[in-house]
């Protein structure tokens, strides 16, 4: 098998006495889809901001593509091709739909001296137009972000991670608050940047069915370790993610 992509070695991450991630590993090779499931509480969205740089992991190592990346911060991650989506809305409110996606993008557009001398768009109106027909948002564009529904301001926030063209992105819950009709629009949208572009994504979600759906092979987290791995089948018959899910 190639060298993976994403590669998290026993990753630890305590608050005191409390163990949120307790030594995480698992790997994700060039356009995979994985998922992480897990109770609440259970240190997914730790394990994330570990990978990520929001949050400095009290141990392990975290490579991409080769490199280690641990304890880089955010925009270092970024302009090396790693995006993520939040479990609440990052959009800009008053900007609009357009501007949220090219505002997203021009940071890791070279340097500043060519930014300001860069074009109003940044250079950056065509993929910000590749994202609007692929999300579906034409007829939103010219809005506000903050006036749409919740609905579209979460593929607008999905559309945003996309923008720098990331070889990999990290989702967390992006099913939260939508409506089931979105919830087969996001797998469809995902299933096809997935193709098209082929990129690995990392999905921690609770909608069960969606996990299921989009994902090949699949992570259980439980106390901050790994419970089982899997393919989406072998998780949803494992008897010990049962357990964990019906005992919480």
């Amino acid at each position: 098998m190639n060298e993976p992509l994403l590669a998290v070695q026993t990753i630890h991450k305590s608050y005191g006495a409390i163990k949120a991630v307790d030594g995480v590993s698992f790997s994700v090779q060039a356009g995979e889809i994985v998922g992480v499931i897990g109770p609440n509480g259970s240190g997914k969205t730790t394990l994330f901001n570990s990978i990520l740089g929001q949050i400095k992991p009290s141990s392990g190592r975290v490579e991409f593509a080769g490199e280690d990346i641990t304890g880089l911060s955010p925009l270092e991650l970024s302009r090396r091709g790693v995006g993520r989506t939040f479990q609440t809305l990052q959009v800009f409110g008053q900007l609009s739909v357009r501007d949220n996606l090219i505002v997203a993008a021009q940071e890791f557009q070279g340097s500043m001296r060519a930014r300001l001398f860069a074009p109003p768009d940044a250079g950056l109106g065509s993929r910000a137009d590749e994202m609007i027909e692929l999300f579906r948002l034409q007829h939103v564009v010219k809005l506000a972000a903050g006036s749409l529904s919740y609905g579209q301001q979460k593929l607008v926030d999905i559309a945003m991670a996309f923008m720098a063209s990331p070889r990999l992105v990290l989702l967390d819950e992006p099913c939260a608050g939508v409506n089931p009709s979105l919830v087969d629009e996001l797998h469809d949208l995902l299933v096809r940047l997935n193709q098209l572009q082929g990129g690995s994504f990392v999905v921690i979600e609770h909608n069960m069915d969606f996990i299921m759906r989009l994902c090949p092979r699949v992570i259980c987290m439980v106390e901050g370790r790994v419970l089982a791995e899997g393919t989406a089948a072998e998780i949803r018959g494992n008897a010990g993610v049962l357990d964990a899910y019906l005992g919480h």
